[in-house]
């Protein structure tokens, strides 16, 4: 938390969040209206959703029905819009957060020992992101019972954050070995500070699921709720260098590596 107050940290999460706001902003001005024209249409056209539209119409219901193309769109752009400035981060202001901790004087010694290629680093942040998003797909009916919009979201970016919050950490400090020995030893640990840091960025997903005016006002809120999301995603990469980087210095010291050889 107090790693999180420094300027240097304040600005990793502004970076991105800047950068994924005006990409956004621009795909908002010309897709927004003509996206919600289409889902009418296929609310109102498609045989699968067709009898839902009429079933509104016959019970008075017309003022959901007329809420239904926009709160759809927002439940699929959610895990996108998130998915895109969690992979920017990851890749842009996750680096600098862990070169900033391991410059600290108790990291100091943790040499080099390996380099993660780039494109080794960008196989497994796809192959994880691809996963998360299969799984959402699959799961996103049932995002219409009200408990599982506030469960499933923090069990995702849990597990992805543990996927790619670790790898980040791990690939430019440890071998191979050591992150395989490390990710195996320490899974359920780093699975419950993911799930934790899913808990903290499904508070802006509530809101976003749960406020009429948030999807009235969604360009605008979700470009509010991102910065949320980006100071979520830097507090998470601060806790899992500090505690994955804690953890390399004692596994060495087990197995008696001589900290600061290169």
């Amino acid at each position: 938390m107090v790693g999180l107050m420094h300027p240097k940290m304040l600005w990793l999460s502004l970076r991105p969040f800047m950068m994924v706001s005006i990409v956004w902003a621009v795909l908002f001005f010309f897709m927004w209206e003509p996206a919600l024209e289409s889902i009418r249409f296929f609310i109102t056209n498609s045989f699968l959703t067709a009898w839902m539209a009429d079933v509104m119409s016959a019970t008075g219901w017309d003022e959901i029905r007329a809420v239904m193309a926009p709160l759809l769109l927002v439940i699929v752009l959610i895990p996108v819009i998130t998915i895109s400035l969690l992979v920017l981060v990851a890749f842009t202001s996750v680096p600098a957060v862990i070169r900033h901790i391991a410059s600290q004087p108790g990291y100091q010694d943790l040499y080099q020992a390996h380099e993660g290629g780039l494109i080794r680093s960008l196989l497994y942040a796809f192959i994880s992101i691809l996963i998360c998003c299969a799984l959402v797909l699959m799961t996103l009916p049932i995002w219409w019972v009200p408990p599982m919009v506030a469960i499933l979201p923090p069990l995702f970016w849990g597990w992805l954050t543990m996927r790619l919050m670790s790898y980040d950490v791990l690939a430019h400090h440890a071998t191979e070995a050591e992150r395989q020995s490390l990710m195996q030893k320490h899974r359920w640990p780093l699975l419950t500070m993911g799930i934790l840091c899913g808990l903290l960025g499904a508070v802006p997903t509530f809101f976003w699921a749960t406020s009429a005016m948030a999807i009235i006002f969604f360009p605008v809120v979700s470009f509010m709720v991102l910065w949320v999301y980006s100071v979520v995603f830097i507090f998470s990469a601060l806790w899992f260098a500090h505690y994955l980087l804690h953890a390399l210095r004692l596994h060495r010291a087990e197995h008696g590596i001589v900290l600061g050889d290169s």
